[in-house]
């Protein structure tokens, strides 16, 4: 019986060319219908195999693996991943993350899934997590700090991977309160912070970070394509997975140390810096019903402040914001 290496082997011999189904099932001994459900099988596990009913198949794009060896071994950070739970499927990280958590798991423990069948953001909204192709992570973090802090956490994760992948990347990439990363107004990330606690402290905190690394168009549903982008599509070449989730860590471990050390307000600096929101005039869908404003600034908890159109400030703890109805 064929095998995916077989396949994989043939095709990577004829690099950037077609390879007829004629001559794939000769060469393999098998037919051209065992071809075709094995090309299939290759495509679920994230490989991009171009098909030409006249000229055959060729390889497009092959995923890049993440090894947890190699993010133990080589990491920078000193306690952010020094732990790594990796999985080919789970139904979320973030449900994987909080078992451990709290099973008694130390700060920095990661968990990896190669595909994520249930990922989930902010609101409770899916996200497209397709094998191979992208970082679906989870990190168990304990600060010692009040529950009212949490809020601030996520704004500095945001605040890290940005710096992080503006860095690996070059693009130019912002973000849009509170934690949503863009570029050219669309997402290619998503982070998600979910704690735990007790007698008004922080228990644990789950951080999830979903990364659109090397997803091409036809993995996204085509309601999405106007929404959502990759670093991928955006550079026009893939990236390694392993190098950005290397660099993030380490950014990540950096800032959270300045923080517990010096407070919020370093972090919200850095934040405003990045933001794609400050001076747009925005329509925010909050508890209490729509507003529209330009968001001036953070506050020390993490709310955003707005300014309305008669002057008026309000600070704005939890909303959904829009596209900018205008720019500055």
């Amino acid at each position: 019986m064929m095998s995916h290496d077989q396949l994989l082997d043939l095709l990577r011999r004829h690099p950037n060319q077609y390879v007829s189904g004629a001559m794939m099932s000769e060469e393999l001994n098998v037919s051209r219908t065992a071809v075709w459900k094995q090309i299939r099988k290759l495509e679920g596990a994230g490989y991009e195999i171009e098909a030409s009913t006249r000229l055959g198949y060729r390889l497009v794009y092959s995923p890049d693996a993440i090894s947890s060896e190699e993010l133990t071994e080589a990491r920078s950070s000193q306690r952010f991943g020094q732990s790594v739970h990796y999985y080919e499927q789970v139904k979320s990280t973030q449900d994987a993350a909080r078992e451990l958590a709290e099973a008694g798991a130390p700060e920095g423990t990661l968990v990896l899934a190669e595909e994520q069948t249930g990922g989930r953001g902010r609101m409770g909204r899916g996200w497209v997590s397709p094998q191979g192709k992208g970082i679906w992570m989870s990190m168990v973090m304990r600060p010692h700090v009040p529950i009212h802090c949490a809020p601030q956490l996520t704004l500095l994760t945001a605040v890290a991977l940005c710096r992080s992948l503006r860095r690996l990347t070059v693009l130019p990439i912002g973000i849009k309160w509170p934690n949503d990363l863009l570029i050219h107004g669309k997402k290619i990330s998503g982070i998600l912070l979910e704690s735990a606690a007790e007698d008004e402290r922080l228990k644990y905190i789950v951080a999830g970070v979903g990364i659109s690394v090397n997803l091409s168009e036809r993995d996204y549903p085509e309601e999405l394509l106007t929404k959502a982008t990759s670093l991928r599509i955006e550079a026009g070449g893939a990236f390694s997975r392993s190098a950005i989730v290397k660099d993030f860590l380490a950014e990540w471990e950096t800032l959270y140390d300045l923080f517990l050390q010096e407070g919020f307000s370093a972090i919200a600096a850095l934040w405003e810096s990045l933001s794609v929101s400050i001076g747009q005039k925005v329509r925010l869908i909050t508890p209490q019903g729509e507003l529209e404003g330009v968001p001036v600034g953070l506050e020390e908890s993490g709310a955003i402040r707005v300014e309305r159109a008669d002057g008026s400030i309000v600070t704005i703890f939890s909303a959904e914001m829009g596209e900018p109805l205008s720019r500055s």
